[in-house]
């Protein structure tokens, strides 16, 4: 049997490998302990210190949660490098883990120092964990399976699982009872995902036990474009820092600048890692053909999470503020639509899943389902603008629009998201797998700074030309990528 990969024949879990399951809950129990947290995150940051909270103001705070959430995706880069070099997959999720436990256990404890130390700590766990845990349920099909994207869709489910019961757990625990035991409660979630993962280590074979550069990395021109990579990401940030220094005459380190900086920054990695991959030196031409067409994936991901991460924040302040939610009496909170999306995706993932496998040879490549779900995406918002216009009339709309639009969202999500995860493990060379898993949750980190940037516009803009431009910009995305799927495919070198 090859290094990472498990018996074609292991059908034990639903037809599918055994590791799966244990895949599934590891993602599940991480999911529960991030969602969890995230939840609460900048209601505790803004609640007063009389009540518990940080007392920071909403600017701060937004601030501050806003790099958060794309940090932890964009640490997914050295976290996937790590393991190709040096641990491990398999380690890298147990470290990682390890580390998520931690953080969330020092928000426990009271004091700025912890606060900003545990969402420190659960960076780094998340960059570990979460790229590497994908790469092995890759590794679980031997290449040609055609169960995987089917896998992959199996195993998203359990992420939206864990995102749907943590908000309502951990929430409850820190509105009710105590802001920083919410967070206790979510380290106790990652505790119980490694007990199992521990346990179901056996079940992995070899999948993710060896790092899959050690060979490259004796290689000395693989050797020298690694450190090229790496010298020039680092190049890349001083450059910035730099820039940034002469703009006033020194650092201005307001939530603004601070917003700004990462965007540049995250602009520069982005096109420093696939100036890498594409004309760095230690690639064959295969190689170079496929991180093209990886770049055409990233780019039509990056702007579908800048338009799905707004369910968060611009469809948030829509729920709140031009929707009724008003049922017999009773107004129930706007974030309870945040429940709406992972109920969706439990119910339509096994749709999907039994889907790609019964369209055999007739299944769309890709590129076309990227197409697909950026298509779905920018149906979502494009329903949204006339209940805007009626809002904008002093109507507050029905809550089927935003239940629409979720609808719409989740097929789009499920036509992208785990299919993006399985092509990355289809197309990333062996020795650098970990770190094109790692350069897929940068295109997710993207998109969680642009919804962010887009939300700010809310107010700036009438809320049916925000949802309107977002609606064109994807629909245009979607057409693009549509006529390169061809172009797209050949570059894929025969991966479908």
């Amino acid at each position: 049997m090859a290094i990472g990969t498990i018996p074609r024949e292991d059908t034990s879990f639903y037809g599918h490998p055994r590791g799966l399951a244990t895949l599934f809950f590891t993602e599940m129990w991480e999911r529960f302990s991030y969602y969890g947290q995230r939840a609460i995150l900048i209601l505790y940051m803004t609640a007063p210190a009389t009540n518990g909270g940080l007392g920071f103001d909403v600017a701060k705070a937004g601030a501050i949660y806003g790099l958060y959430t794309a940090l932890v995706y964009l640490v997914g880069l050295p976290g996937g490098w790590l393991a190709d070099r040096v641990l491990g997959q398999r380690r890298a999720v147990l470290w990682g883990g390890v580390l998520i436990a931690a953080g969330e256990f020092c928000l426990v404890a009271p004091g700025f120092t912890m606060f900003y130390s545990g969402l420190a700590v659960i960076i780094a766990g998340t960059g570990l964990l979460k790229p590497n845990v994908s790469t092995i349920v890759g590794q679980l099909y031997a290449p040609g399976d055609v169960r995987r994207d089917s896998g992959f869709s199996i195993f998203y489910m359990g992420i939206n699982i864990g995102a749907l019961i943590s908000p309502l757990a951990c929430g409850w625990v820190a509105e009710r009872i105590a802001w920083r035991l919410g967070y206790g409660l979510a380290g106790l979630g990652m505790a119980a995902g490694l007990i199992q993962y521990v346990i179901g280590y056996k079940h992995l074979g070899t999948a993710g036990l060896y790092p899959a550069g050690r060979e490259a990395s004796q290689n000395r021109v693989g050797h020298r474009s690694s450190q090229a990579g790496w010298w020039g990401l680092a190049g890349l940030a001083i450059v910035v820092v730099i820039a940034l220094a002469s703009r006033s005459g020194g650092l201005n380190l307001t939530a603004e600048s601070i917003s700004d900086a990462f965007g540049v920054v995250l602009l520069l990695i982005c096109a420093g890692v696939f100036v890498w991959l594409i004309f760095g030196p230690g690639w064959s031409p295969a190689e170079r053909k496929r991180s093209v067409a990886v770049l055409v994936l990233f780019i039509a991901s990056a702007l579908f999470w800048s338009a799905f991460e707004q369910a968060g924040s611009s469809l948030n302040l829509f729920a709140e503020r031009a929707t009724n939610r008003n049922i017999l009496g009773f107004e129930y909170p706007a974030s309870w639509f945040q429940f709406v999306q992972p109920l969706f995706v439990i119910l339509l993932a096994p749709v999907f899943a039994w889907l790609w496998i019964a369209l055999k040879r007739r299944e769309p490549s890709s590129p076309a389902k990227f197409s697909i779900g950026l298509l779905f995406v920018s149906l979502s918002f494009a329903i949204l603008v006339p209940a805007a216009n009626l809002n904008a009339k002093g109507v507050l709309v029905s809550s089927w629009w935003l239940t629409g639009t979720y609808f719409l969202q989740t097929l789009g999500e499920l036509s992208l998201s785990p299919v993006g995860l399985s092509a990355m493990t289809k197309l990333a060379p062996e020795r650098v797998a970990g770190l094109m898993m790692g350069v897929w949750f940068v295109s997710i980190a993207a998109g969680n700074y642009l919804a962010g940037r887009a939300a700010s516009l809310y107010e700036s803009l009438t809320v049916p030309a925000l949802f309107g431009r977002v609606a064109l910009y994807t629909f245009v995305t979607a057409v693009v990528l549509a006529l390169l799927i061809k172009p797209t495919v050949r570059l894929m070198g025969g991966v479908k």
